[in-house]
């Protein structure tokens, strides 16, 4: 996907979000990035995740209870490739000799790695190492956000580094307009896939017809009224005064901002980008002023 937006723009980063990296193999990954990054002409930025369905793991021939293990060590292997032209590992799940990898990213000293995570551990490795965060609190909210930032301070001290250090992309459930069937739809869609989220962490089995996953309500799932009083979501006023709340307390770097789901046709998503492009985003930057720490 990466590779194909390239060829069709010119100045904007692209990224993954995210490469489960038990996932893959990490020699042919390197390749892969390698690639993206060159046909982006330098472009591109690499998110990484752990993962999270076990349903998955045992069909790769991954131990759910070695996750983090295989993650951390596939994340040493990427560190190296993409710092020496001839590398080698001898670890715990990867035996390998001097190699080098002839496709190699152009960005130097080496191209953003986003790790997306709510663990302490990994947030400390990110500091330690260079990498950045992407991070999310799901439907949650201000509370929810708060301990985020705590979280990422502890991390950061931790590691004797400032917070400023690493890059920080909140993740975040977004939606504007006046519609109330509208704005409905959106919660109804989000909550759909919040379900199916929890589905996937708790599937152990095949189902009959091949693919289809059943929703099911969960003690996770909130009402519409505690979403959106949780979430970016109503008229345009209502989320500009949500973000600028949220920007406070947790002090991103970015917000990925998440407005598609489910159904909703081309035409309504692209009203929406509108939107965003043409009041929120403008209005949001008016009012937080000059701000080195944060990105437009």
């Amino acid at each position: 996907m990466v590779a194909h937006c390239a060829a069709l723009t010119s100045i904007i980063r692209l990224g993954t979000a995210v490469c489960v990296l038990p996932l893959y193999q990490p020699l042919r990954l390197l390749s892969e990035i390698g690639l993206a990054d060159i046909v982006s002409n330098g472009r591109l930025e690499l998110g990484v995740g752990c993962g999270y369905q076990q349903f998955e793991f045992e069909r790769f021939g991954v131990n759910v209870e070695e996750v983090p293990a295989v993650f951390s060590e596939c994340l040493d292997i990427l560190v190296k490739g993409l710092n020496q032209r001839i590398f080698e590992h001898d670890g715990r799940f990867e035996k390998i000799p001097p190699t080098a990898i002839s496709v190699r990213s152009v960005q130097r000293p080496m191209l953003p790695i986003w790790i997306a995570t709510a663990s302490g551990n990994s947030m400390g490795r990110a500091y330690r190492e260079g990498h950045n965060l992407l991070i999310t609190a799901f439907h949650d909210g201000l509370d929810s956000l708060s301990s985020l930032r705590e979280r990422i301070e502890e991390a950061a001290i931790s590691k004797g580094k400032n917070v400023s250090d690493a890059k920080i992309s909140l993740l975040r459930c977004c939606y504007a307009s006046d519609e109330e069937a509208e704005i409905n739809s959106y919660l109804d869609n989000a909550r759909f896939q919040r379900r199916l989220s929890e589905v996937l962490l708790l599937r152990r089995q095949q189902s009959l017809d091949g693919y289809l996953l059943h929703e099911t309500p969960t003690r996770q799932d909130l009402s519409f009224e505690t979403m959106r009083e949780n979430l970016p979501i109503g008229s345009v006023n209502r989320v500009i005064d949500r973000l600028l709340e949220e920007i406070d307390i947790v002090k991103p770097t970015q917000i990925a901002i998440q407005t598609q789901m489910g159904d909703f046709d081309q035409k309504t998503m692209l009203r929406q980008i509108e939107l965003w492009g043409d009041k929120i985003i403008p209005e949001v930057n008016k009012s937080l002023g000059p701000r080195p720490d944060v990105a437009e």
